[in-house]
């Protein structure tokens, strides 16, 4: 690993944003216990709008955590995501884990995911850092730039390209109020599948499972999580 760069103060704020205030949005409550969808390595061209799609005809909502240079390639997927009443959070910038991160190189690829997540009008307040691998320094990193940590309870294991009935199968006995189940509408680094097909396919007879369970799907910022450990390592 090449020499970290200069160290960076991830508490400064983006122009025109303070990241410790601005980038809080309270949450109405909700009546129903929640049940958090979300999607990560996004948005993709061919497999955001399926999702989309998907999620519109089980009328639930999500969050998207996305890869911020795919977000700007492709601003009017985040547009219809948010005018869809689902969340845009921060995933990353380059998908690497944090393990095998200097925190400056961290630092340096959070503060510039924000940056391109403001210039399409988003201001995150919830980070899923890539493969949900954290480094002892990760959570204080989160709260220098006022983000607050979010990883999940129930995987997929999409990115394997599991069939539809399988990940529902594998996911059910644990599914819950609370639960955040992690899903991928994009391929990004390790999938071993060519597309998210399957994803798509999963997503209503997911939300029918969750409501015969008695609970509502929501976005994540809406469902009370307890925050990760520091050094917890989660998922492939």
């Amino acid at each position: 690993m090449a020499a970290p760069p200069t160290p960076l103060s991830e508490g400064d704020d983006i122009p025109g944003m303070s990241l410790a205030t601005d980038s809080y949005r309270p949450s109405p409550p909700r009546r129903e216990p929640g049940v958090a969808l979300t999607f990560d390595d996004g948005p993709d061209p061919v497999w955001t709008p399926r999702v989309l799609e998907a999620l519109d005809r089980a009328r639930a909502r999500a969050t998207f955590f996305v890869v911020t240079p795919q977000a700007r390639r492709f601003p009017g997927l985040v547009s219809a995501a948010l005018a869809a009443g689902h969340e845009v959070e921060l995933h990353c910038r380059e998908h690497v884990r944090h393990t095998d991160l200097h925190r400056e190189e961290a630092a340096a690829d959070t503060r510039e995911g924000l940056r391109d997540l403001r210039a399409l009008g988003v201001r995150p307040r919830l980070w899923r850092p890539p493969w949900g691998a954290l480094s002892p320094w990760t959570a204080g990193l989160a709260a220098g730039f006022g983000l607050e940590l979010a990883l999940w309870t129930e995987d997929t294991h999409d990115w394997r390209g599991d069939r539809a009935p399988e990940m529902l199968s594998s996911i059910g006995a644990t599914l819950g109020p609370g639960s955040a189940v992690l899903m991928h509408d994009g391929l990004g680094p390790g999938a071993r599948r060519s597309g998210c097909g399957e994803t798509v396919g999963l997503v209503e007879g997911l939300v029918a499972s969750i409501r015969a369970r008695g609970c509502e799907p929501a976005p994540l910022g809406q469902i009370p999580t307890a925050p990760p450990e520091p050094g917890e390592a989660v998922g492939a």
